[in-house]
């Protein structure tokens, strides 16, 4: 009997699944709301102040998008390229800042899944929106350093972020730890998430109910299931779930 061609292979099952790549704020990490009050200080760098109609329209926008690249955020806001970067800089800064200060808390269960997942055997792949001294900002507030071996940015794959599918794939090449983009598991709290993982292929997609999205906004964007929070997650993966 001859082996499946890819085409007709089917997708494998929870248990299957080798590598899985899980977003920070609002999937693994709880920030209480600071990428809001670091977008209000990026907002006054450009002279946009809270109170006004542009700074509500704006607001808006960046709640609408979170999980996006944040910078993909503010070339759309703010038009020509010295002022989107004005503007993220300023952000990266203000949140930065705000981290710095404790503000930040992991996702009740969010640290034990992850090495859950790792006792399992499976590779586990941190990415984020925000640039690299965010993102590491953000680890060393949470003693993360040294949790996973990989953690990625949009810069960390070509500078494209979510939606687009390019932080997965990379992970998926850079670990080596499945054979198949179906073995991959995307997990985000956002249909920007949700959307990369779809378009990268993955064979488990998931919306998270503890950040910017809900229900609606994860299965219009192509979600395989929404669960409670990812810690969930690995009893889900061995089938238990």
């Amino acid at each position: 009997m001859t082996s499946p061609t890819p085409s007709q292979a089917p997708s494998p099952t929870p248990e299957g699944i080798r590598l899985v790549v899980l977003d920070m704020a609002g999937t693994t990490v709880a920030d209480g709301g600071l990428v809001e009050r670091a977008f209000d200080t990026a907002a006054r760098e450009l002279g946009v102040e809270p109170g006004t109609d542009d700074h509500a329209d704006k607001l808006a926008y960046v709640r609408a998008t979170m999980g996006e690249s944040k910078i993909s955020v503010f070339r759309h806001l703010f038009g020509d390229e010295d002022r989107a970067q004005r503007a993220n800089t300023a952000f990266e800064k203000a949140y930065g800042e705000l981290v710095d200060g404790g503000l930040i808390a992991p996702v009740p269960g969010a640290r034990e899944a992850i090495g859950e997942l790792l006792a399992d055997g499976r590779s586990v792949v941190l990415t984020t929106g925000f640039a690299r001294v965010t993102q590491d900002a953000i680890l060393d507030a949470l003693g993360w350093r040294d949790l996973v071996p990989l953690t990625l940015c949009p810069a960390d794959a070509g500078g494209r972020g979510r939606p687009y599918p390019d932080m997965v794939l990379e992970a998926f090449l850079r670990t080596k730890a499945a054979a198949d983009v179906r073995q991959v598991a995307v997990v985000g709290d956002t249909s920007y998430d949700v959307l990369s993982g779809v378009r990268a292929g993955a064979g488990l997609v998931a919306g998270v109910r503890t950040g910017a999205h809900g229900d609606d906004a994860f299965r219009a964007a192509g979600a395989t299931l929404v669960l409670d929070s990812v810690a969930g997650l690995p009893a889900l993966l061995r089938g238990a779930g």
